[in-house]
């Protein structure tokens, strides 16, 4: 299939399956490319949640556009990467109309897209998909019915062996404990479901200013098959990035070694490339800057040690020191997202059952907190930055940089908060300014 018109050329993309695997032709193509079109800066962005590739390659060309007049002497190449990952249809695409599944009044049904994007996303599966919509829309009172929900909702999301997508679920790991299946899927479902539904109504009384309303497990037991897909999501995510794209940087360094690599990725986008530095081999320093625009994983990722438990690290320390340039971590407070649901998704999946009440985010976060939230947490030296500053300050040459960038990622209504408000020519010229491209 040919590359889409876009605003900007030269474009390439880069297309992967779900264990990391490139699609040949297209790699082989930005790898003569850069040469025959004399590329400088290579910027290859990574989409978060985005299963069809029509809107990925939207949010690239609108991401991109304003690019070349803003460093019009730069030979600069442009790369979208594609990978399978699902989006829910209540969940808004960057700056695209928001669905109206995503509306206050929404029952917990799974819809027509939403259905289809499941059975792209895990093939196989269609029988579990008709069971998990049928309790949906039914919504049965039973306890035991929400219980058996969360049984097809596991086996709907666990890996199928073999295959090396097991390894790549955990943030943070600590010497000698093993990877397990998210606490979420241990426990009782119906109290996950509870929680969940709680969250949620919460955040949609914060939003709509209705007042709290008493919540439907049902609510919570769609939020459970939400974050169960996103618990595959980023499994995937980290495998696309250090078994693809960083084998696919390494190879663009012998084929071109004069190109600068630019990497940017949104949401679980951020950890694909994150994990990319993982996957370069011994030596590379093709990556000149990395810039993470609302990451959807932990905070502490980069930490050698967690503040709350001097015997883990983040599952990527030390990375940042793979980048020949900075790593740049855009975050903002308006992301509900990943100031609410993100840290009470993590806590399930891997800690007790303990918190909970009104400041749920703020009681949460300090521990299983966002890059996308707060910014890179306990990794010493790194720098803060208000998104203005940034562009007029010189970014320092190396380590990690958090820049809050609340005053233009700050649109969007709950659950979602602010998480795809990520189209700004702000955050373009942030992406030049990291990477020092003129």
């Amino acid at each position: 299939m040919a590359d889409p018109a876009m605003s900007v050329t030269p474009y390439w993309e880069l297309a992967f399956d779900a264990d990391g695997d490139p699609e040949g032709r297209r790699r082989d193509r930005l790898l003569a490319g850069v040469t025959e079109r004399g590329v400088r800066d290579l910027i290859v962005f990574a989409h978060g949640w985005n299963n069809d590739r029509s809107g990925a390659t939207r949010l690239y060309d609108r991401f991109f556009a304003p690019v070349p007049r803003l460093a019009p002497a730069a030979r600069i190449g442009y790369v979208g990467v594609l990978w399978p990952s699902m989006r829910f249809s209540d969940e808004p695409i960057p700056d695209f109309p928001r669905a109206v599944a995503a509306e206050p009044q929404r029952r917990p049904v799974l819809d027509k897209d939403t259905r289809h994007a499941l059975l792209e996303t895990f093939p196989g599966r269609a029988i579990l998909v008709d069971q998990i919509a049928r309790l949906l829309e039914q919504q049965p009172s039973e306890q035991a019915e929400l219980e058996e929900f969360g049984r097809l909702v596991r086996t709907l999301v666990e890996v199928v062996a073999p295959g090396p997508q097991a390894l790549f679920a955990a943030d943070t790991v600590a010497e000698g404990v093993p990877q397990s299946e998210p606490e979420m899927f241990a426990g009782s479902s119906a109290a996950a479901c509870e929680e969940f539904a709680g969250a949620l109504a919460e955040l949609e009384a914060t939003g709509t200013r209705q007042g709290f309303r008493l919540p439907n497990p049902w609510d919570g037991a769609h939020e459970l098959l939400r974050q169960a897909t996103y618990y595959a999501m980023k499994r995937r995510a980290g495998t696309v990035g250090e078994r693809g794209l960083g084998r696919i940087v390494g190879q663009l360094a012998k084929a071109a070694p004069g190109v600068r690599v630019h990497l940017v990725g949104h949401s679980f986008g951020a950890r694909l490339v994150s994990f990319a530095l993982r996957g370069l081999p011994e030596g590379v320093r093709t990556v000149k800057s990395v810039t993470l625009l609302q990451g959807a994983f932990s905070h502490y990722a980069f930490a050698a040690r967690l503040p709350h438990d001097a015997r883990a690290g983040g599952v990527l320390q030390g990375q940042q020191n793979r980048v020949d340039g900075p790593l740049v971590c855009c975050h903002s407070r308006h992301d509900a997202a990943l100031g609410t649901m993100y840290p009470l998704a993590s806590r399930m999946a891997g800690d007790s059952r303990s918190a909970g009440g009104p400041d749920l985010g703020r009681t949460l976060g300090a521990k299983w907190g966002a890059m996308g939230h707060d910014g890179v947490q306990a990794v010493p030296g790194t720098r803060a930055y208000t998104l203005a500053r940034a562009l007029e300050a010189k970014l320092p040459a190396s380590g990690c940089v958090n820049v809050d960038a609340a005053a233009v990622v700050r649109r969007g209504g709950p659950p979602a908060g602010a998480h795809s408000d990520i189209l700004h020519a702000e955050l373009a010229r942030l992406v030049l300014a990291a990477g020092r491209v003129r």
